[in-house]
């Protein structure tokens, strides 16, 4: 397996710069993982394959304006984008000027001091703010768009899901940008169950694989919970016979990393039993970081469905949905897409994979 087998061919004009409005009238492109069976529809259209004693798992996760912009003493402007805390002063940050060395210091405009602590890999610095920066954020703080988004966004809120509760991430889970919130209602009515996780998106996700042996890529960690709501309701779903639907890959990465650390904590060096076991009955709560990184030949222990947006080249995301549904099948329906017209990466278009 090499990284090149995950690459493709995407001309600019297929990524999607707008949000599609409303946000259900985005397209869907169900993927039938047992026939190859595609079949083309529009995204409010998902109740016709989810049905009563499903489970949708959304990650409720909040984008925090983590664009902020400070001054030298010359002057000069620099960029920092926060991607994780450390403690309530110091964060990782990728920062955008030259001479921020260790020692530096700069000032937020409008808002505290922040010194240059570390470097850290490439462009990354940990940082240390004179005061906590959070209450700032609603003054001085941006939402970080992706880079290959060059439109402005007006409204905010469109880069948020409709049930984002927890701040902390760096960009949205955008599976999930899709849902209104009277298609939320609509799957109740009908009988679907929502349950929650939280994983905090680091920008790191989206990069792409640089080794040419994606197995020697390392993933940074990201930060995720499951709560014991959530496990009931997934082992609930199990024994009636339902299926677990995640709502994009980090509600996927959540739900796995949570069965594989419940079962490391139980079996010790017994790495066939660990294989052959069914975690679905055996998933338990788990909060802190992870850096599950699924490639083809990962067999999912949760998750029976997955709602995904079409990902980038070479990324840890295309290599995820390629588990889940094979890789020469998820390329193959990547040039259907193409072909018919779909709108790709953030704010574009959606898959459901069965």
């Amino acid at each position: 397996m090499k990284t090149s087998d995950f690459d493709y061919h995407l001309p600019e004009s297929y990524i999607a710069q707008t949000p599609a409005e409303p946000r259900d009238s985005s397209r869907l492109l169900v993927l039938h993982r047992n026939t190859g069976e595609l079949e083309h529809c529009i995204f409010r259209d998902v109740t016709d394959y989810l049905r009563a004693g499903d489970l949708l798992v959304l990650n409720q996760t909040r984008v925090i304006p983590a664009r902020i912009y400070a001054r030298k003493e010359t002057g000069g402007r620099v960029e920092l984008l926060l991607l994780r805390p450390r403690d309530e002063l110091t964060w990782e940050a990728l920062v955008g000027g030259k001479g921020l060395r260790v020692g530096k210091q700069v000032k937020v405009e409008d808002g505290p001091e922040v010194e240059v602590m570390e470097n850290l890999d490439g462009s990354e610095r940990l940082i240390k703010f004179s005061e906590p920066i959070e209450p700032y954020f609603s003054k001085v703080g941006n939402v970080p768009l992706p880079p290959y988004i060059h439109e402005k966004l007006d409204d905010p809120e469109r880069y948020q899901t409709v049930y984002a509760r927890e701040p902390g991430s760096a960009a949205a889970p955008t599976a999930g940008l899709h849902f209104t919130p009277r298609l939320l209602e609509e799957l109740l009515v009908k009988g679907v169950k929502i349950a929650y996780v939280t994983l905090h998106v680091g920008l790191d996700t989206f990069a792409p694989v640089t080794e040419d042996d994606p197995e020697t890529h390392k993933i940074h960690s990201e930060w995720c919970e499951l709560s014991q709501e959530t496990v009931d309701a997934i082992n609930e779903t199990r024994e009636r016979g339902g299926r677990v639907i995640a709502v994009g890959t980090t509600s996927v990465r959540t739900l796995e990393s949570a069965a594989i650390e419940n079962q490391k904590s139980k079996i010790v060096n017994r790495q066939s039993e660990i294989e052959n076991t069914d975690y679905s009955s055996l998933i338990t709560a788990f909060i802190g970081p992870t850096s599950l990184f699924i490639l083809p030949g990962y067999q999912f222990k949760v998750v029976d469905a997955m709602i995904t947006n079409f990902h980038l080249p070479r990324s840890t995301l295309l290599m995820l949905v390629s588990a889940f549904a094979g890789r020469e099948k998820i390329l193959e329906t990547y040039e259907i897409a193409k072909q018919e017209g779909y709108r790709f990466y953030s704010f574009g278009d959606a898959m459901l994979i069965f």
